[in-house]
C-alpha cells in the first residue's frame, strides 16, 4: 500500500504502508534551545519545502508577537522569545500581546507548479481563532489549547493543530509572512509522509480561502430581527455572503464564520444555499438558517464537537460569535463550480461584520484568489466590550512636577529608547539565526527524500 490512505486518521493503521515519515520545524539546529524562529516586520519565512510525492499530515504551531509599553529590567539579550511572561505590575517588564496579529500574520500552502497559493488566510483564521480571540476548542481537523489567562483575549497565546491530509504530487512548499510592523516569534512542527509512487490521477489537493465583508450589505439593519417587518422574501440568493467560489473539479469540507453583530439581537437566522455546477434557482442545498447550518439550534451554543461548535460564544463575549462546521462524512460534491453563500440575516437583512475561511479539495490548477490588504483584515474592537485593548500613552492634562519626578521622567524616556534600540538588535541576530535553520531545514527535507525513492 502506498498513498492511497493519505495518512487517515485510523483506515491505515492496521495495514504496513510504502512510506516514510518526516518533519519540517523550528528545531535549533545548534543544539540549543532557541526552537522558534523570529520574522521580521513585513518579513516572510519558508517554514517547509518538501519533493513529492507525499502529503502533509499535521501542523502544529504556536507563537507571539509583543506590543512594548516600556522598557524592561531584563536585558533584551536574556529574552530568547523577545518577550516575557511576568506580571506587568511587578516593575520588571512592561508589554502586552499585540491585539491582533492573528490576522496580520499569513499562512500560505502552494502545491505542485503552481505560483499562487492554494492556502492563503490568516494564521489565526486558519485555525479557526477569528477575531484575533483566542480560545480552547477541539473539533475533528483543529484544535486550539490556550491558557486560562489567555482564554478570550485578543492576541492571546495558543497551541494551534491542523490534521488535515494535504497531498502532493511534485512539491509543498508552506510560508508565513509577518504583515506586522512587529518582529513576529514562530514555532511549528509540519509533519508529512513520502511516498514512492505517484499520486493516483483522481487526487484532490487542499485549498482554504480567507473572506470578510465589513459591513455586509443590509437591506434594513434598523429593523429588529425576527419582528414582522423583516419577513422578506428571497427568492434568488442575491446579495448573500460567499463563503466560497470555486471553479474545478472537488469537495467543499467546511469552513469558520467570525461575526461582529451591531444590533444587539441576533446574529442569525440567514439560510445557507450552496449552489453547485452553474446551477439556477433554488439551488441543490438550501438550507433553513445559520444556527442550523453550524448543526445548533436555537442560538449558537456554548460547544465545541467534531464536526460543528462555537470557537468564541456570543454569551461569553457579547457581540462576538466564531462558528464551524466540517463537512467531512458528507463532503459537498461539484463537477464544475461551487458557490457556498450565506444570508447576513433572513433575506440579507443585517449589517455585521462578517469574516470567513473556506475549506475545499478541488484538481490542480486552481484559480488564483487574493487576499484584503492587512489594515482591512484587522478585527474590530467594539467600544466599552470586555475585549476592547488597553488605551495606552493617552496624553493627560498637565501636571505640576517635582524636579525629582521630573527627572526620573526623563530617565525612563532614555531608558526606553535604550530598550528598544537593544532589543531590535537583538531580532536581528534572530532573524540571521532564523535564516540559517530554514537553510538546514531544505537540506534536512533533502535528504530524507533521497533516502526513499
Amino acid at each position: 500500500m502506498g498513498s492511497e490512505s493519505f495518512g487517515h486518521l485510523f483506515g491505515g493503521l492496521t495495514r504496513a504502508r510504502d512510506a516514510r515519515s518526516g518533519r519540517a520545524s523550528s528545531w535549533d539546529h545548534s543544539g540549543r534551545n532557541m526552537d522558534n524562529w523570529v520574522l521580521p516586520p513585513g518579513g516572510s519565512a519558508v517554514l517547509a519545502d518538501i519533493e513529492g510525492p507525499g502529503c502533509l499530515t499535521h501542523i502544529w504551531m504556536t507563537q507571539c508577537a509583543r506590543q512594548i509599553l516600556g522598557p524592561s529590567s531584563i536585558l533584551p539579550v536574556d529574552l530568547p522569545l523577545l518577550m516575557t511572561e511576568m506580571h506587568n505590575g511587578i516593575g520588571l517588564n512592561f508589554e502586552i500581546n499585540d491585539p491582533d496579529y492573528y490576522r496580520k500574520v499569513l499562512l500560505k500552502i502552494y502545491w505542485d507548479d503552481q505560483d499562487h497559493p492554494s492556502v492563503l488566510v490568516p494564521l489565526g483564521d486558519f485555525f479557526c481563532l477569528g477575531h484575533s480571540i483566542a480560545s480552547n476548542f477541539a473539533s475533528l481537523p483543529f484544535t486550539a489549547s490556550v491558557r486560562d489567562q489567555d482564554r478570550l483575549t485578543f492576541g492571546g497565546g495558543a497551541a494551534l493543530n491542523c490534521y488535515l491530509p494535504m497531498p502532493f504530487q511534485k512539491r509543498a512548499r508552506v510560508e508565513i509572512e509577518n504583515q506586522n510592523d512587529k518582529p513576529y516569534v514562530q514555532y511549528f512542527y509540519i509533519d508529512y509522509e513520502l511516498y514512492r509512487q505517484p499520486l493516483p490521477d483522481d487526487t484532490v489537493y487542499f485549498h482554504a480561502q480567507w473572506r470578510r465583508e465589513n459591513p455586509c450589505d443590509g437591506w434594513g439593519p434598523e429593523i429588529q430581527v425576527n419582528s414582522p417587518e423583516s419577513a422578506v422574501a428571497n427568492l434568488d440568493g442575491r446579495g448573500n455572503y460567499t463563503i466560497l467560489e470555486a471553479a474545478g473539479r472537488g469537495h467543499y469540507i467546511g469552513c469558520n464564520l467570525s461575526v461582529t453583530h451591531f444590533q444587539h439581537s441576533w446574529w442569525g437566522e440567514g439560510d445557507d444555499m450552496i449552489f453547485i455546477d452553474g446551477e439556477g434557482w433554488p439551488p441543490s442545498l438550501h438550507g433553513t438558517g445559520s444556527e442550523d447550518y453550524f448543526t445548533h439550534a436555537w442560538g449558537m451554543q456554548r460547544n465545541a464537537y467534531p464536526m460543528s461548535g462555537s470557537v468564541v460564544y456570543e454569551g461569553d463575549v457579547p457581540g462576538y460569535q466564531v462558528s464551524y462546521r466540517f463537512h467531512l462524512v458528507d463532503p459537498v460534491h461539484f463537477s464544475r463550480s461551487i458557490r457556498v453563500t450565506m444570508e447576513h440575516g433572513h433575506a440579507n437583512q443585517l449589517s455585521d461584520d462578517w469574516a470567513s475561511t473556506a475549506y475545499w479539495y478541488q484538481t490542480l490548477p486552481s484559480a488564483p484568489f487574493s487576499i484584503l490588504p492587512v489594515a482591512e483584515r484587522l478585527p474590530i474592537h467594539l467600544a466599552g466590550g470586555p475585549l476592547a485593548p488597553l488605551r495606552l500613552h493617552d496624553t493627560p492634562a498637565p501636571v505640576e512636577m517635582t524636579d525629582e519626578a521630573r527627572a526620573m521622567k526623563t530617565r525612563y524616556q532614555e531608558r526606553y529608547a535604550q530598550y528598544l534600540q537593544a532589543r531590535e538588535e537583538v531580532a536581528n541576530r534572530r532573524v540571521e539565526q532564523s535564516l540559517e535553520h530554514a537553510r538546514a531545514n531544505l537540506e534536512q527535507a533533502k535528504r530524507t527524500r533521497d533516502a526513499f525513492r
